[in-house]
């Protein structure tokens, strides 16, 4: 009975280690494809379910924009939208859909596109979905620095460009050095942040105040965040700036991820911590200057957009390529409804800060409850 029951135990036992032997592959519920370039010697890791997501928004964006480029004062049929876009149209479709209609629908998808990548780089980077840069004070700041120039110096578009570009880095270093006591803490960074941006806050109505009626009401309209007027001048610099920015996003994308782990963990897989968030933090407040010299600040999008995209992509961290095209879908959609919502045009601004509100007092309540 002795030998038996000691049979038996140890074939239990050896039933109970068996899941330990087992070689096969883990399932974290991803699927990932793998596309090979150049003879198998350049591969490209793609999740499937972001893969599938990014597609989504873009169909998404596109049906968003052919709505848009039809709708207006001068309704226009889907049918001819696509004939204007193909260069067959006639001259008076053609100069509504193409000149009118067209670089304000690419701004509005390419400025949203800057702010969900600009918000998904700080909040990144303060483990925090509070720490967008309109929360920290870095669109207060590259409003300051656009205002000085456009007030004082009267400078032209790509002189406002980089007074904003100047302000908003001068924002982040005050920020960061205010916020840095033995490391920066996100919690320290987004309480610093919100103080300096409604210090700089006073400031930009007091030099509103101060200037001239014509020009102040100019810098005020502008100051909503509004995309009136604007046409291919300013698409064109905003293009070229993203396609600068974005490449360099893409190089540093894993290894802010890997940044998320902490900077011990960051270290020690030969990243150099401090250097890494330098270079983001100056990426992403370029793209809010971006932002900020081609339409004014435009408040919320970088807060919604990584969030919304790490729902929907069920990611662990921030992804970069669905927080672009959340913001500019988000975006895009804001500026219609702005201009035909609610039968009068407003500045899109107004629209996000609107609706972000709502959002933003949600993700309050959340973050409090946690």
């Amino acid at each position: 009975m002795t030998g038996a029951h000691h049979d038996r135990s140890h074939a239990s036992g050896n039933r109970l280690a068996a899941p330990a032997t087992n070689t096969g592959p883990i399932d974290f519920g991803r699927r990932v494809a793998v596309l090979r370039l150049l003879g198998g010697r350049l591969s490209l890791r793609f999740d499937l379910r972001s893969l599938v997501t990014c597609v989504t928004l873009l169909l998404s964006a596109g049906m968003i924009g052919a709505v848009s480029l039809a709708s207006g004062k001068f309704p226009i049929p889907l049918a001819d939208v696509l004939r204007a876009l193909h260069g067959t149209a006639g001259d008076n479709i053609r100069m509504v859909v193409v000149e009118w209609r067209l670089p304000r629908l690419l701004l509005a998808f390419l400025l949203g596109a800057a702010l969900g990548l600009s918000g998904a780089i700080f909040q990144s980077l303060t483990r925090n979905p509070l720490g967008s840069p309109d929360i920290i004070g870095f669109s207060a700041g590259s409003y300051t620095g656009a205002l000085v120039v456009i007030l004082i110096f009267s400078g032209g578009y790509y002189e406002t460009a980089a007074g904003a570009l100047a302000g908003g880095i001068v924002t982040a270093a005050a920020v960061y050095l205010l916020a840095y006591h033995g490391g920066a803490q996100s919690f320290r960074l987004i309480v610093v942040g919100i103080g300096i941006s409604a210090m700089l806050g006073a400031l930009n109505a007091w030099m509103i105040r101060q200037a001239d009626l014509q020009v102040a009401m100019s810098a005020a309209i502008w100051g909503t965040g509004s995309l009136n007027g604007l046409g291919f001048e300013q698409v064109r610099p905003v293009l070229l700036m993203l396609a600068l920015i974005i490449p360099c996003l893409l190089v540093l994308a894993r290894p802010m991820r890997q940044l998320e782990l902490g900077d011990d963990a960051a270290m020690s897989s030969g990243i150099h911590a401090n250097r890494l968030r330098l270079m983001l933090m100056i990426c992403g407040v370029a793209l809010t200057a971006i932002v900020t010299a081609a339409a004014g600040p435009i408040a919320f999008v970088s807060l919604a957009a990584p969030q919304i995209a790490r729902r929907v992509t069920r990611s662990a961290g921030v992804a970069l390529i669905p927080s672009a095209l959340i913001g500019g879908l988000l975006l895009t959609i804001a500026d219609w409804a702005a201009q035909h919502a609610f039968g009068v045009q407003l500045p899109v601004g107004v629209m996000t800060v609107s609706i972000g509100g709502l959002y933003f007092l949600w993700l309050l309540l959340r973050e409090a409850r946690q």
